[in-house]
């Protein structure tokens, strides 16, 4: 298969090991999701990423959650972000400023990050800030459709500008919701038209813009489907493509996240995940999930999900 393989899987250490560099050659893995066991200075990041790259060709996806605030996995030697939510009440002081904020804070997270051959930050997160979901709270740039779509704009410019792509979550909105999707299911009861309206003005807009990648949320919202989102044909395929338009790559939230697992053990998950729509599935934190998809998914290409991933390879950018 020379098409990038749908899995995106993790390594539990500084180094890779025999077995993580067996599981990373097969063809159904596609990418890899740091996080901060991966890291302890510059130099290991480094060697460990270089190792990655040149694992195989198509070559691994490189994903990190470096959005800012409580969402940094890189923190040592690295630019403290601040938490996207504070970029929101500048703007209330000052929306230039707040917007100048935002781009520089894209341009150094992707810089950082490009330095050291990661692609992806997954990032700018586009739900809104409602008071109600503490798992998005300050993560979120406001509850204010209009400033999320002016700082993630920028955001996504000072990420570009670095030779990054963005990727938007979690479509098509977490913020209105108590529960976290990581520990249970969310249950969002609100009207299609109200969701419209208040959430999915700001996905919108930057789907308009041509965001490279979207991450899909595993929440149900009962007025669209009784499946999540992250696992439906409607959200995805009908409304996401079909509806609004949009062409980029579609990123399934972790699959081992106990908002996906109602929906049965994990080759079953991919299953629903793929015949959905999404293009890449990360499972976190599983190396046993990771065996048995490899065991239980077929091998086959998938030319055009393969295509919106490598338009989320990083870009050079000259000095």
């Amino acid at each position: 298969m020379s098409t990038i393989g749908p899995l995106m899987a993790d390594v539990g250490g500084l180094v890779l090991t025999a077995e993580d560099r067996e599981v990373l050659a097969h063809p159904l893995i596609g990418g890899v999701i740091l996080f901060a066991r991966n890291y302890s200075d510059p130099e290991q990041l480094r060697a460990l990423c270089t190792e990655l790259l040149a694992l195989k060709r198509p070559r691994l996806l490189l994903a990190v959650d470096h959005e800012g605030g409580r969402v940094q996995r890189f923190r040592v030697g690295f630019t403290r972000i601040p938490a996207m939510g504070t970029l929101g009440k500048l703007h209330d002081e000052s929306p230039a400023k707040a917007v100048e904020e935002a781009q520089a804070q894209g341009l150094i997270v992707g810089r950082e990050l490009a330095g050291y051959g990661i692609d992806l930050c997954f990032a700018p997160v586009l739900d809104r800030d409602t008071g109600i979901s503490q798992i998005i709270g300050d993560r979120a740039f406001s509850d204010n459709p209009e400033i999320i779509i002016k700082l993630a704009r920028a955001f996504r410019a000072g990420l570009n500008a670095a030779g990054l792509a963005a990727t938007g979550k979690h479509f098509p909105g977490h913020g209105a919701v108590a529960a976290d999707s990581h520990t249970e299911l969310p249950v969002d009861r609100r009207s299609y038209a109200d969701i419209e309206a208040k959430d999915l003005a700001a996905f919108r807009a930057l789907i308009d813009d041509g965001i490279e990648s979207l991450m899909m949320a595993h929440i149900r919202y009962p007025s669209v489907d009784e499946k999540p989102a992250s696992l439906s044909r409607r959200w995805i395929r009908g409304l996401l493509r079909t509806e609004f338009g949009y062409n980029g790559a579609v990123i399934c939230d972790d699959l081992n996240m106990a908002g996906a697992k109602v929906a049965g053990e994990i080759v079953e998950r991919a299953l629903m995940a793929l015949d959905a729509g999404c293009d890449m599935l990360p499972i976190c934190n599983d190396r046993e999930s990771v065996l048995k998809l490899i065991a239980g998914l077929p091998v086959k290409p998938r030319k055009l999900a393969s295509a919106r991933l490598q338009k989320l390879y990083r870009r050079d950018i000259p000095a």
